[in-house]
């Protein structure tokens, strides 16, 4: 059954992008604006222009790249920050922990399963979200954490150079 429930939900989202763009609402390409990694987990991440990212792994020097589980690169758009900083925080790309930030795509609208592509990089979505078992150094750095309820997690299944602006594309 949930196998049926993303496929149909492809199926809408690619619907939905094709009748945009032959109606001339095509919007500005999703882009990466920001790439951010840290050597610990729980803390906020530092930019970074160019990053390695290897299949089944994840970006090279990040806390979180590992072949032993699937959230081995995360993801938050900007749009998820810049809600934060309407209630008054203090927050950019990289403060979330997030290893890259996104502009101009939906995010929380892919299903997992999804496939994208990062510049050259090609990934697949294998969570939404996540739960926070106890506040982390972020949550008090920041004051609230958006990552649980809008970040998304990939695996990688090719790897390759990821650098700022590249291009964000649902494969589909």
């Amino acid at each position: 059954m949930g196998e049926l429930l993303t496929a149909l939900t492809l199926v809408s989202l690619r619907v939905t992008m094709l009748f945009s763009f032959m109606a001339g609402n095509e919007s500005p390409p999703a882009r990466v604006v920001s790439i951010n990694i840290s050597e610990r987990k729980g803390v906020r991440k530092k930019f970074v222009s160019e990053v390695e990212i290897r299949e089944n792994f994840g970006i090279e020097g990040d806390a979180h790249a590992s072949s032993e589980w699937h959230r081995q690169v995360s993801l938050l758009a900007l749009e998820s920050i810049r809600k934060m900083q309407e209630m008054g925080l203090d927050v950019g790309p990289g403060d979330f922990a997030e290893n890259i930030t996104t502009e101009g795509i939906d995010l929380l609208s892919l299903p997992v399963g999804t496939k994208i592509n990062l510049g050259d990089v090609e990934a697949e979505v294998t969570q939404i979200g996540k739960t926070c078992h106890s506040r982390c150094a972020i949550y008090y750095q920041a004051g609230d954490c958006v990552m649980p309820k809008e970040g998304i997690f990939v695996k990688i299944l090719r790897g390759g150079k990821l650098k700022v602006g590249d291009p964000v594309r649902v494969i589909l």
